[in-house]
């Protein structure tokens, strides 16, 4: 799920200046080459004068790969990264060479050292189903892993421009139906996924962009770069990327970064529900503990499932302004959209502060609040999240195991979100993948792991599962932050000085304990003083 953008929306408000600066000529050892752009002013040429020719691309032979400066544009933003691209070629059926081949997207942004590390850092993106040169394009959140090492971003087959199993037609022909019905209904799924398949099977076969195949991909990289040694970041399900390569290919690895990690024995979503009930009522006590959050609020609990009952047996169709164009929309309000959208905000604190209010206000019949936020998210996660992907991942790799939970069934989630994945993968086709795709991680690699207390989706107690199985890791719990924590507070930085030096059990972390829960608004000015 969508792990990666939440965490890119609060990046969004961190400045970037380092980046300016940083590619500007072709500095970096005897790397670069290729062609400069003019400098100083000229008197204005004659009119019969050929017009200026922009530069040549600069390249950087590195390893067998030819590169060619780029830019990544962030997200939302007119702002760009310099980085260097290529895209790389592998067969989409591993073993028939000789079928259909995709191109690999990638970029590598360099080092601001004059001769970096020989390790090189690889971002492993969330999702599944996000890009790593469109998830970690806006270098703010790791520029100081930067000064010593080059960066990595692979975009995973099926992302990015890495041959994305995308419907377009089917979205288009979709939205064009009008408002979403905003209802898990298993058989219109089907209808859809069926659409979709059979407008992503004239471009790709889907069983063929799995984990598992990815993670060959990027070992095929990392030997073609000249194969330096990996330090591997990953964020969500970029965690489950991340131990794949490290069990496949443990010789290939330096260190390792776990932000919100997903264990091997996971099975995708099972769990979530849970997660997201504890969560939830982590938050939501913090507002009965203070004394103006609940006199505005009394329970949000209650008031929620109050709530999420009465659309169960109302659902209506409302307008609301988007908050983007301040047009007004359309939109269905379920029980169903109602969840799916009080589930996203609890993934950060500053959302999860929201909630008392926006639930409230929804309550009392004022939906612009949640929906409006909403609309954001989902605008967002539609650009971002390649749908196509996940199903293949998923499908493949999970749902042979996913079951109801009983347990679940009277949690504001229930099993909604189990039954639509199923019944997605009723239709979607299924790769296959090692048998012991699911064993515990077995390392004794430099591993950091990094857990949000009020993660709603990868909870703290699946990094202690993962710990069990590694001698010469430590496990870091962020005190009232959510999912994607590496941004948050000083972590930047002690991911830095734990790249640098890979030693977890010496980092000095004490700086983490000035971090805690985002108060609850008490109205749209903050929480009370």
């Amino acid at each position: 799920m969508k792990p990666r953008t939440i965490l890119r929306i609060a990046a969004l408000t961190v400045v970037a200046a380092f980046v300016a600066r940083q590619y500007v000529g072709g500095k970096h050892g005897q790397h670069a080459s290729g062609g400069h752009a003019a400098s100083g002013g000229a008197p204005a040429a004659a009119s019969s004068a050929p017009p200026l020719k922009p530069p040549p691309p600069r390249h950087w032979q590195l390893g067998t790969l030819n590169l060619t400066s780029c830019e990544l544009p962030h997200l939302n933003s007119g702002a760009t990264t310099a980085a260097w691209c290529t895209n790389f070629d592998v067969a989409e059926n591993p073993a028939q060479p000789d079928g259909r081949h995709i191109g690999l997207h990638l970029a590598v942004i360099r080092s601001g050292a004059a001769k970096p590390d020989a390790d090189m850092v690889v971002m492993l993106a969330g999702g599944p189903g996000e890009a790593a040169t469109e998830s970690f394009a806006d270098t703010s959140m790791y520029s100081g892993v930067l000064k010593h090492h080059d960066v990595l971003l692979l975009d995973q087959r099926g992302t990015g421009r890495s041959n994305p199993l995308t419907c377009k037609k089917t979205a288009e022909a979709l939205h064009a139906q009008g408002p979403d019905i905003g209802t898990p209904n298993p058989d219109e799924i089907r209808k859809r996924v069926t659409m979709c398949l059979a407008e992503v099977q004239t471009e790709a076969d889907p069983r063929y962009y799995t984990t598992t195949i990815a993670v060959d991909d990027l070992e095929k990289v990392r030997q073609a770069l000249g194969a330096p040694l990996f330090d591997l970041i990953g964020g969500s399900y970029g965690t489950r990327v991340a131990q794949q390569y490290l069990m496949r290919h443990p010789d290939s690895v330096r260190s390792v970064v776990l932000d919100s990690p997903v264990p091997n024995q996971l099975i995708i979503p099972e769990g979530f529900a849970a997660s997201l009930e504890s969560a939830l009522k982590r938050d939501f006590a913090d507002c009965i503990e203070a004394p103006a959050c609940k006199k505005a609020y009394g329970d949000p609990m209650q008031t929620l499932y109050k709530l999420r009952d009465a659309l169960q047996a109302n659902p209506r169709e409302v307008t609301f302004r988007d908050p983007r164009t301040f047009q007004p929309v359309s939109r269905m309000l379920t029980s169903y959209s109602l969840v799916g959208v009080v589930r996203i905000f609890a993934y950060e604190p500053e959302t999860a502060a929201l909630l008392p209010l926006s639930i409230d206000a929804a309550a009392h019949g004022d939906v612009a609040p949640l929906l409006g936020q909403g609309q954001l998210l989902d605008a967002d996660l539609a650009g971002d999240m390649n749908g196509g992907m996940s199903m293949s991942v998923i499908c493949s790799e999970d749902a042979g195991e996913l079951h109801d939970q009983p347990q679940d069934a009277d949690t504001i989630l229930g099993n909604d979100l189990v039954e639509s994945i199923k019944a997605r993968c009723d239709v979607w086709p299924h790769g296959a993948m090692p048998e012991d795709f699911h064993a515990p991680l077995r390392s004794d690699k430099p591993i950091l792991i990094l857990s949000g207390s009020r993660d709603p989706v990868t909870p703290p107690k699946y990094g202690e599962e993962i710990m069990q199985g590694l001698s010469n890791a430590r496990l870091l719990v962020l005190k009232g932050q959510g999912h994607a924590v590496m941004i948050r507070g000083c972590m930047p930085k002690l991911i830095e000085q734990f790249i640098d030096r890979p030693d977890p059990k010496k980092l000095d972390a004490t700086c983490l304990d000035r971090l805690g829960p985002t108060p609850a608004f008490v109205d749209f000015n903050g929480a009370a003083p």
